[in-house]
């Protein structure tokens, strides 16, 4: 059943089994479910779903109150819901998966103190990563069972895919009594370490591993180590039961001082508080006050970082108001890695050792996970809440104990790149490249790759190693153009850019203008603004076409879709031909273009746009009548065809992605060093400079790698150099093993490259 199938759960003293897997807000016999703010502004899932899971949520609410009246009301003095509330638990959860590997010798078999980067790359450098909603399935088959298609993987390894990232699929949202609610953050307001119904079974997830080691690949998970959802754990913790209150950031305020906090609204659990509340309970002892950002603010609905309950009663008779942390939103409050219980701790661990050690994954997604410290400013200014050192440990202490298991963890953080630095040595093995996604992009939007180069060259002088990071065409956020690092610590930075010394800001007000007038041309109908204008919503064909010229997707004739496809495979070839994993989606390997406003209506209304880059995709071809998945996302146009159609195409996007991965594996290029990003005879052009680092029979051992990209719509000759390229040396098409010449003694050779074309050489000395 689509929207959350009934769960049975056994209840403590041997009461029978009910089955109470409810999916709703606050409910009231008889009458629709109050949306909460969370779900018209960042709605978890679409209106299809959402109706179909309040439809089963009002059919079980007689059924919820019958479990009440034979159980008892579900309040902190019945015994019988405190039990069920720790079995539910992930803090409950953690303590069984610890008492499996504590004093065994399973976990001292691996290495763990430094990141691994290259290890990690070996188990899997090119990754799908899949947004399960947006997956088209079977009409009786679920997410996870399509996941694990033998035909799928097949598919996978024949064009060199060996890593399925899952996104997040354990249950998620929250527990209003005896009532599971829905998610408000896409499955990223986790509450349990059970896979979620709606996605498909445990024993499902186990066979789609177990398929993805047969075709040679790996399937990475998530863990959110920056806060959980609104379940047993908090419901535990606002009834002030056991350590459950050590697992959040949360303060109880006097029953004195509950005047200085504000109402909670009829039908809600907890209530923003503004900066005046904040600065007023810091000031009392409270609370930290005023963080760094405030990330989705919003005027009279998020104005700070913290949320005031109602009264709660707990277990100890004694109503309690708390004020909690949510860097996020309000259903999502913020774990505490630096309590005396190091209860929050303890339940992220067991999470991860669920992931790793019982459902078979062999790496994980680190979310959230660069906001993990937050300390008081003594100087009266916003308390220090990112690059905490903290952040570093608490990263670090789940990073050594995945590898302590044999698996590998990568991060999304996108702060700077002194953060990525300072975070990477011994935390997270590799990290997501969000400092030069919006580069690549700019480079094909402007035909200039100035600022890519500059991007490149500067990560490279922060020594972060290319090799390390998750080099990705699109995932299911929009196309960030915050430019962290120039917006924060380097912001009054002195860069030379476009034959001028300008600041860190100036660069990128330049750079996100550049990209707002491509992209967003008067008129257009392919791509739109998301949050605050803080970055656009688009697919990566959709980016394309507006860089190209197009407006609107009528205009998308075949002509436009052969240019489309070239750009696209040059931007793959920027992530692949580079060390470190390569990453794309289902919407790259189908070339979806964004859906249309109306399409989801409901879901944009009020204000994420990041709806129209998630429509569904159909890879297999397994259910061509179906107009959306059944999760409800619509159909997205697709300009490439289903997998089956493409392989069978030897000028399809698959089948040219397939020769590359080839020659990428062949040479060893995942796992090679990046030595040398040079100045270039043309704006449009891109070099990257690398040095092979395969073993004794290998045809990389030794010899340099060239990749040359033309991000322009015409052709470009001229002569490519580099110090680290030695006169004399052979120069070879990787592509063809053709012989082009040699190396001349001002170090350079003569390369030739047609529109949105790209070539790999090797320098063979």
């Amino acid at each position: 059943m689509t929207g959350g199938q009934l769960r049975t759960n056994t209840y403590p003293n041997n009461l029978q089994q009910y089955n109470i897997y409810v999916m709703a807000g606050e409910h009231k016999p008889n009458k629709p479910a109050t949306r909460s703010f969370s779900d018209l502004l960042f709605p978890a899932r679409p209106e299809q779903l959402l109706s179909r899971a309040r439809s089963l949520a009002y059919a079980q609410i007689n059924l919820a109150q019958a479990l009440a009246h034979r159980l008892g009301p579900p309040i902190a003095i019945n015994p019988t819901y405190i039990k069920w509330l720790e079995k539910e638990s992930m803090l409950g959860n953690a303590q069984k998966q610890a008492l499996r590997y504590s004093g065994t010798g399973v976990m001292w078999q691996n290495p763990y103190a430094k990141a691994r980067p290259r290890t990690a790359v070996k188990k899997a450098s090119v990754w799908f990563t899949a947004y399960p909603i947006s997956t088209i399935t079977e009409d009786d088959e679920t997410i996870l069972a399509t996941l694990g298609q033998d035909a799928l993987w097949r598919a996978f390894q024949k064009i060199g895919i060996h890593g399925l990232h899952t996104g997040p699929m354990k249950r998620a949202g929250g527990l209003n009594g005896w009532v599971q609610t829905p998610s408000i953050d896409g499955h990223f307001d986790r509450i349990s370490a059970r896979i979620d119904d709606m996605f498909g079974t445990e024993a499902e997830f186990r066979r789609m591993c177990a398929t993805a080691a047969r075709h040679k690949g790996i399937v990475i998970d998530d863990i959110i180590p920056g806060h959980t959802g609104k379940g047993a754990d908090f419901r535990l913790a606002e009834m002030n039961y056991d350590n459950y209150p050590g697992i959040y950031h949360m303060v109880e305020i006097d029953e004195e001082d509950w005047d200085m906090l504000p109402s909670v609204p009829k039908g809600h659990d907890s209530v923003n508080i503004d900066a005046n509340t904040e600065a007023a309970l810091k000031k009392a002892g409270y609370i930290i006050g005023k963080l760094q950002r405030v990330i989705f603010f919003e005027p009279g609905v998020k104005e700070t970082n913290w949320s005031a309950t109602k009264a709660v009663r707990g277990v100890d008779g004694v109503k309690r108001r708390w004020v909690y942390l949510h860097y996020f939103k309000d259903g999502q409050p913020t774990i505490n890695w630096l309590d005396p219980s190091f209860a929050g701790i303890r339940l992220v661990v067991g999470d991860a050792l669920h992931s790793i050690g019982d459902l078979g994954s062999t790496g994980l997604r680190l979310d959230a996970n660069g906001f993990l410290g937050v300390e008081v400013n003594e100087d009266d200014g916003p308390a220090w809440s990112e690059g905490h050192p903290l952040s570093q440990a608490a990263n670090q202490m789940i990073a050594g104990t995945v590898r302590k298991l044999g698996g590998f963890t990568f991060q999304e953080l996108n702060l700077s790149m002194d953060h990525i630095k300072a975070m990477g040595g011994e935390g997270p093995d590799l990290s997501y490249d969000f400092i030069n996604r919006p580069a690549y992009h700019h480079a094909l939007a402007s035909e200039d790759t100035e600022f890519l180069r500059l991007c490149l060259r500067t990560s490279l002088a922060y020594g972060i190693d290319p090799a390390s990071l998750v080099h990705a065409l699109q995932n299911h956020d929009e196309l960030t153009m915050e430019l962290v690092h120039f917006l924060t610590l380097h912001k009054d930075d002195i860069y030379e850019f476009r034959g001028q010394q300008i600041t860190g800001t100036g660069v990128r007000d330049a750079v996100r203008k550049d990209l707002a007038d491509k992209l967003l041309p008067e008129g257009g109908k392919l791509n739109m603004w998301s949050f605050g204008h803080d970055g656009i919503s688009c697919t990566t064909a959709s980016l394309i076409a507006s860089s190209l010229g197009y407006r609107a997707p009528e205009e998308l004739d075949e002509t436009a879709v052969k240019r489309i496809q070239r750009a696209h495979l040059l931007l793959a070839q920027f992530n692949a031909l580079q060390p470190g994993v390569f990453a794309l989606s289902g919407w790259d390997l189908s070339g979806a273009l964004t859906l249309q406003p109306e399409q989801v209506a409901d879901l944009i209304s009020g204000g994420d746009t990041r709806w129209i880059n998630r429509g569904s995709y159909d890879l297999m071809g397994s259910n061509f009548e179906a107009d959306a998945s059944n999760s409800g996302m619509p159909k997205a146009r697709s300009l490439y065809g289903t997998l089956p159609q493409q392989l069978s195409d030897p000028d399809s996007f698959a089948r040219q992605l397939q020769s590359m991965l080839s020659m990428r594996e062949k040479y060893g290029i995942a796992t090679a060093q990046q030595i040398d990003i040079p100045n270039v005879p043309h704006k449009s052009l891109l070099v990257m400079v690398h040095q092979l680092n395969g073993g004794d029979d290998s045809p990389s051992r030794g010899n340099l790698q060239v990749t040359v990209l033309n991000f322009a719509d015409d052709r470009v000759e001229g002569s490519i150099g580099s110090q680290h390229l030695h006169p004399g040396a052979q120069v070879m098409d990787m592509m063809t093993d053709d012989a082009l010449g040699t190396v001349n003694e001002k170090h350079h050779f003569h390369v030739s490259l047609g529109a949105h074309e790209g070539r790999a050489f090797l320098i063979k000395k």
